[in-house]
Protein backbone atom coordinates (compact mmCIF):
# COMPACT_ATOMS: atom_id res chain seq x y z
CA UNK A 1 0.00 0.00 0.00
CA UNK A 2 1.19 3.39 -0.56
CA UNK A 3 0.07 7.20 0.41
CA UNK A 4 -1.49 8.98 -1.93
CA UNK A 5 -2.15 12.43 -1.74
CA UNK A 6 -5.80 13.95 -2.63
CA UNK A 7 -5.45 16.07 -5.64
CA UNK A 8 -6.86 17.79 -8.47
CA UNK A 9 -5.73 14.56 -10.77
CA UNK A 10 -6.61 12.00 -8.14
CA UNK A 11 -9.50 9.28 -8.97
CA UNK A 12 -10.28 6.88 -6.39
CA UNK A 13 -11.85 3.75 -6.91
CA UNK A 14 -15.74 3.56 -7.56
CA UNK A 15 -18.30 1.58 -9.92
CA UNK A 16 -18.74 3.54 -12.49
CA UNK A 17 -21.76 3.07 -15.14
CA UNK A 18 -22.63 4.96 -18.11
CA UNK A 19 -26.02 5.10 -19.14
CA UNK A 20 -29.35 7.08 -20.24
CA UNK A 21 -31.51 9.22 -18.44
CA UNK A 22 -35.06 9.21 -20.11
CA UNK A 23 -37.21 12.37 -19.82
CA UNK A 24 -40.74 12.60 -19.72
CA UNK A 25 -40.78 14.10 -23.52
CA UNK A 26 -39.26 11.11 -24.95
CA UNK A 27 -35.57 12.59 -24.64
CA UNK A 28 -32.22 10.23 -24.24
CA UNK A 29 -29.65 12.12 -21.65
CA UNK A 30 -26.25 11.24 -21.04
CA UNK A 31 -25.76 10.28 -17.42
CA UNK A 32 -23.32 8.65 -15.24
CA UNK A 33 -23.31 7.17 -11.32
CA UNK A 34 -20.47 6.22 -9.34
CA UNK A 35 -20.93 4.51 -6.52
CA UNK A 36 -18.65 3.09 -3.26
CA UNK A 37 -17.38 -0.59 -4.35
CA UNK A 38 -17.62 -2.51 -0.78
CA UNK A 39 -20.88 -0.16 1.18
CA UNK A 40 -24.30 1.05 -0.12
CA UNK A 41 -23.96 4.49 -0.35
CA UNK A 42 -25.33 6.37 2.45
CA UNK A 43 -26.56 9.32 0.43
CA UNK A 44 -27.29 10.82 -3.73
CA UNK A 45 -25.81 13.87 -5.03
CA UNK A 46 -27.91 14.32 -8.53
CA UNK A 47 -25.99 16.94 -9.65
CA UNK A 48 -26.97 19.70 -11.95
CA UNK A 49 -24.17 21.61 -14.22
CA UNK A 50 -23.19 25.16 -14.92
CA UNK A 51 -24.60 26.87 -17.83
CA UNK A 52 -24.27 24.55 -21.26
CA UNK A 53 -24.02 27.69 -23.42
CA UNK A 54 -21.14 29.02 -21.63
CA UNK A 55 -19.15 25.34 -21.55
CA UNK A 56 -20.90 23.52 -18.39
CA UNK A 57 -21.20 20.40 -18.83
CA UNK A 58 -21.38 17.20 -16.43
CA UNK A 59 -17.41 17.10 -16.44
CA UNK A 60 -17.26 20.86 -15.03
CA UNK A 61 -14.92 19.86 -12.64
CA UNK A 62 -15.95 19.91 -9.14
CA UNK A 63 -18.49 17.33 -10.37
CA UNK A 64 -15.75 15.71 -11.85
CA UNK A 65 -13.58 15.30 -9.37
CA UNK A 66 -17.06 14.86 -6.83
CA UNK A 67 -17.41 11.68 -8.77
CA UNK A 68 -13.59 10.49 -8.61
CA UNK A 69 -13.35 10.97 -4.74
CA UNK A 70 -16.57 10.97 -2.46
CA UNK A 71 -17.75 7.42 -3.08
CA UNK A 72 -14.96 5.90 -2.05
CA UNK A 73 -14.17 8.75 0.61
CA UNK A 74 -17.12 9.56 1.71
CA UNK A 75 -19.62 6.36 0.83
CA UNK A 76 -21.77 8.72 -1.26
CA UNK A 77 -23.49 7.57 -4.74
CA UNK A 78 -22.87 10.62 -7.28
CA UNK A 79 -24.94 11.21 -10.47
CA UNK A 80 -23.70 13.33 -13.24
CA UNK A 81 -25.93 14.35 -16.28
CA UNK A 82 -25.44 16.46 -19.62
CA UNK A 83 -29.01 18.04 -19.61
CA UNK A 84 -30.38 18.62 -22.78
CA UNK A 85 -28.61 19.97 -25.78
CA UNK A 86 -25.16 19.41 -23.80
CA UNK A 87 -22.07 17.74 -24.93
CA UNK A 88 -19.32 15.94 -23.12
CA UNK A 89 -16.87 13.98 -23.46
CA UNK A 90 -18.76 10.56 -22.79
CA UNK A 91 -21.41 12.28 -25.98
CA UNK A 92 -24.74 14.82 -26.25
CA UNK A 93 -27.47 14.49 -24.70
CA UNK A 94 -30.57 14.68 -26.75
CA UNK A 95 -32.75 17.98 -27.74
CA UNK A 96 -31.95 21.56 -27.09
CA UNK A 97 -31.25 23.95 -24.65
CA UNK A 98 -34.43 25.59 -23.23
CA UNK A 99 -33.08 28.73 -20.68
CA UNK A 100 -33.87 26.42 -17.84
CA UNK A 101 -37.89 26.07 -18.70
CA UNK A 102 -37.95 22.67 -20.17
CA UNK A 103 -35.04 21.43 -18.01
CA UNK A 104 -37.94 20.48 -15.47
CA UNK A 105 -38.06 17.67 -17.30
CA UNK A 106 -34.22 16.79 -17.05
CA UNK A 107 -34.35 17.49 -13.04
CA UNK A 108 -36.89 14.91 -12.80
CA UNK A 109 -36.12 11.83 -14.46
CA UNK A 110 -32.55 12.42 -12.65
CA UNK A 111 -34.67 11.93 -9.52
CA UNK A 112 -37.22 9.11 -10.75
CA UNK A 113 -33.68 7.05 -11.84
CA UNK A 114 -32.42 7.63 -8.31
CA UNK A 115 -35.63 6.96 -6.22
CA UNK A 116 -36.49 3.75 -8.59
CA UNK A 117 -32.71 2.61 -8.17
CA UNK A 118 -33.39 2.05 -4.16
CA UNK A 119 -30.50 5.02 -3.42
CA UNK A 120 -30.79 6.92 -0.47
CA UNK A 121 -31.52 10.08 0.55
CA UNK A 122 -31.09 12.43 -2.78
CA UNK A 123 -29.62 15.54 -2.63
CA UNK A 124 -29.46 18.17 -5.45
CA UNK A 125 -26.58 19.53 -6.35
CA UNK A 126 -26.22 22.82 -8.53
CA UNK A 127 -23.40 24.86 -9.84
CA UNK A 128 -24.26 28.02 -11.18
CA UNK A 129 -27.08 27.66 -13.93
CA UNK A 130 -27.46 24.71 -11.99
CA UNK A 131 -28.67 26.46 -9.07
CA UNK A 132 -31.52 28.15 -11.05
CA UNK A 133 -32.79 24.49 -12.02
CA UNK A 134 -32.22 23.34 -8.07
CA UNK A 135 -34.46 26.67 -6.83
CA UNK A 136 -36.82 26.29 -9.61
CA UNK A 137 -38.09 22.55 -9.32
CA UNK A 138 -36.65 21.31 -5.93
CA UNK A 139 -39.48 22.03 -3.98
CA UNK A 140 -41.54 19.54 -6.02
CA UNK A 141 -39.17 16.75 -6.23
CA UNK A 142 -38.80 14.26 -3.55
CA UNK A 143 -35.44 15.02 -2.16
CA UNK A 144 -34.20 16.11 1.07
CA UNK A 145 -32.92 19.34 0.20
CA UNK A 146 -30.58 21.34 -2.47
CA UNK A 147 -26.65 22.46 -1.94
CA UNK A 148 -25.82 25.81 -4.34
CA UNK A 149 -22.77 26.42 -5.64
CA UNK A 150 -22.70 29.94 -7.05
CA UNK A 151 -25.89 31.03 -7.40
CA UNK A 152 -26.58 33.68 -9.86
CA UNK A 153 -30.04 33.87 -8.87
CA UNK A 154 -30.45 35.26 -12.85
CA UNK A 155 -33.57 33.12 -13.82
CA UNK A 156 -35.03 32.79 -10.10
CA UNK A 157 -37.80 34.52 -8.74
CA UNK A 158 -38.55 35.74 -5.39
CA UNK A 159 -41.81 33.99 -6.11
CA UNK A 160 -39.55 30.86 -6.22
CA UNK A 161 -37.23 31.32 -3.54
CA UNK A 162 -39.99 31.71 -1.26
CA UNK A 163 -41.86 28.81 -2.20
CA UNK A 164 -38.30 26.81 -0.08
CA UNK A 165 -40.38 28.33 2.96
CA UNK A 166 -42.58 26.31 5.29
CA UNK A 167 -41.28 22.82 3.62
CA UNK A 168 -39.08 20.14 4.86
CA UNK A 169 -36.17 20.29 2.58
CA UNK A 170 -33.01 21.88 3.43
CA UNK A 171 -31.59 24.81 1.37
CA UNK A 172 -27.51 25.50 1.79
CA UNK A 173 -25.67 27.90 -0.36
CA UNK A 174 -21.75 28.53 -0.63
CA UNK A 175 -21.24 32.16 -1.91
CA UNK A 176 -17.61 32.79 -3.08
CA UNK A 177 -15.96 36.40 -1.46
CA UNK A 178 -15.62 37.03 -5.48
CA UNK A 179 -18.55 35.45 -7.50
CA UNK A 180 -18.58 37.41 -10.87
CA UNK A 181 -22.66 37.36 -10.25
CA UNK A 182 -23.62 37.43 -6.78
CA UNK A 183 -21.49 37.97 -3.61
CA UNK A 184 -22.20 37.64 0.13
CA UNK A 185 -23.47 40.98 0.77
CA UNK A 186 -25.83 40.17 -2.17
CA UNK A 187 -26.08 36.51 -1.41
CA UNK A 188 -27.71 37.60 1.90
CA UNK A 189 -30.08 40.25 0.73
CA UNK A 190 -31.36 38.20 -1.95
CA UNK A 191 -31.86 35.42 0.40
CA UNK A 192 -33.25 36.81 2.98
CA UNK A 193 -36.99 36.05 1.92
CA UNK A 194 -36.06 32.75 2.73
CA UNK A 195 -34.86 32.65 6.74
CA UNK A 196 -34.08 29.10 6.52
CA UNK A 197 -31.50 28.97 3.83
CA UNK A 198 -27.58 28.56 5.67
CA UNK A 199 -25.15 30.67 3.54
CA UNK A 200 -21.68 30.24 3.47
CA UNK A 201 -19.31 32.76 2.48
CA UNK A 202 -16.23 31.28 1.48
CA UNK A 203 -12.85 33.77 1.39
CA UNK A 204 -10.84 34.19 -1.53
CA UNK A 205 -13.20 32.00 -3.81
CA UNK A 206 -14.58 32.63 -7.35
CA UNK A 207 -17.23 32.18 -9.12
CA UNK A 208 -15.66 28.17 -10.70
CA UNK A 209 -14.30 27.43 -7.70
CA UNK A 210 -10.41 27.13 -9.53
CA UNK A 211 -7.62 25.16 -7.39
CA UNK A 212 -7.47 22.61 -5.27
CA UNK A 213 -8.44 24.55 -1.83
CA UNK A 214 -11.75 26.01 -3.30
CA UNK A 215 -12.57 22.48 -4.72
CA UNK A 216 -11.55 20.99 -0.93
CA UNK A 217 -13.93 23.33 0.88
CA UNK A 218 -16.86 22.62 -1.75
CA UNK A 219 -16.33 18.83 -1.46
CA UNK A 220 -16.12 19.14 2.42
CA UNK A 221 -18.89 21.50 2.91
CA UNK A 222 -20.98 18.78 0.72
CA UNK A 223 -19.60 16.03 2.93
CA UNK A 224 -20.56 18.16 5.87
CA UNK A 225 -24.54 18.47 5.25
CA UNK A 226 -25.44 15.12 3.55
CA UNK A 227 -23.13 12.11 5.58
CA UNK A 228 -21.47 14.13 8.68
CA UNK A 229 -19.93 11.53 9.95
CA UNK A 230 -16.98 11.70 7.39
CA UNK A 231 -16.47 15.08 7.54
CA UNK A 232 -13.85 16.57 7.32
CA UNK A 233 -12.20 14.45 4.50
CA UNK A 234 -8.90 13.32 4.43
CA UNK A 235 -5.99 15.11 2.92
CA UNK A 236 -4.05 11.58 2.31
CA UNK A 237 -5.03 8.02 2.10
CA UNK A 238 -3.71 4.31 1.85
CA UNK A 239 -3.86 2.79 -1.11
Amino acid sequence: MSQIEIRSSVELPSKRELFNLVTQDGLKLIAELAMPISKAPVATLITLHPLPTSGGFMDSHIYRKAANRLPHLADLAVLRFNSRGTSSPQGTSEGAFDGGKLEALDVAAAVEYVLAQGLPNPWLVGWSFGTELALKYGPDQNVLGAILLSPPLHRTSDEELVRWNGIDKKLVALIPEHDDYLKPNQAAERFSIVPGIELINVPDAKHLWVGESATTRVLNEITRIVNPGAYPLPEFIEL
